[in-house]
């Protein structure tokens, strides 16, 4: 299982991760990305590598 964090301080919303993850795990909310679907993360860290600003983490649990 893996644990996506967003940090909304250096999110900007562009939402590039959302469209590139394969198991639509993010979803925009009130203008941030926010995992919603965090159960079906595959960790494979492409929303790490496409968010310009780096405010993804990815962390198995």
């Amino acid at each position: 299982m893996f644990e996506v964090t967003v940090d909304k301080d250096k999110c900007t919303g562009c939402g590039e991760c959302i469209d590139a993850c394969p198991a639509s795990v993010l979803e925009l909310v009130d203008e941030k990305s926010d995992p919603v679907e965090m159960d079906e993360c595959l960790g494979c860290e492409t929303c790490v590598e496409v968010c310009p600003e780096g405010s993804i983490t990815v962390a198995e649990v």
